[in-house]
């Protein structure tokens, strides 16, 4: 089934909504480790970009474009720490799908992919260094892994979920590489990264927009 424009509409919204109403769990998990702004921030990046991505005509506008202005929304509204990963992650799956119209369900799969992989490179973060690597790579892989199994595009989303929800566990046990929370060293272990929090959030609400959808 094709995940049109209006669809994607729809993704950023709920989102959006999801990540409202985590913000200050999102906050108090950084408030530990961090600034303790986490929450705030892609709470306002979020809304940034589903509205900016609400105002377009679902008929005229293409995913690729809406992926851009995700990323301008995002990347005026939250200018430093996660802005720019999201951003580029924005910008990635615009790329991903450059000429599609509507994307089929291997379609959105690659531009899910090609988000982890551009939040990976903007942010220069590896696996093990407690960062939202630890739950995007692994939500990638895994719904990469699931598609080549034979898998709906629902059932790759909620092995990404799975993947997503054991990689920010594991950030728990983690000495943090990037960011305020280096600092720490040792101390930051026994705390989870708000990063990978918020990451299964997003994950969660795709998953849970594409079963009802194809429910």
């Amino acid at each position: 089934m094709a995940i049109a424009s209006g669809e994607l509409q729809q993704i950023f919204l709920l989102i959006a909504d999801e990540t409202a109403k985590n913000r200050d769990r999102l906050c108090e998990l950084d408030g530990v480790i961090g600034d303790g702004d986490h929450g705030l921030a892609m709470d306002t990046g979020w809304q940034a970009a589903s509205k900016a991505v609400l105002q377009l005509d679902e008929n005229d506008v293409s995913p690729t474009a809406l992926f851009n202005i995700a990323a301008k929304a995002f990347l005026n509204a939250v200018g430093a720490s996660s802005g720019p990963l999201y951003a580029t992650a924005f910008m990635r799956a615009g790329t991903a799908v450059k000429d599609k119209h509507v994307l089929s369900d291997d379609d959105f799969l690659i531009a899910f992919s090609a988000m982890a992989q551009g939040i990976q490179d903007r942010g220069k973060a590896e696996i093990g260094e407690k960062t939202m690597i630890d739950a995007w790579k692994p939500a990638a892989d895994a719904a990469t892994e699931a598609r080549r199994t034979g898998a709906n595009v629902s059932a790759c989303l909620e092995a990404a979920v799975r993947a997503a929800h054991d990689g920010c566990e594991a950030t728990r046990g983690m000495v943090a590489a990037k960011g305020r929370a280096s600092r720490l060293g040792d101390r930051a272990i026994g705390h989870i990264d708000p990063g990978a929090a918020s990451a299964v959030i997003i994950i969660e609400a795709m998953s849970a927009f594409l079963a009802q959808r194809d429910g």
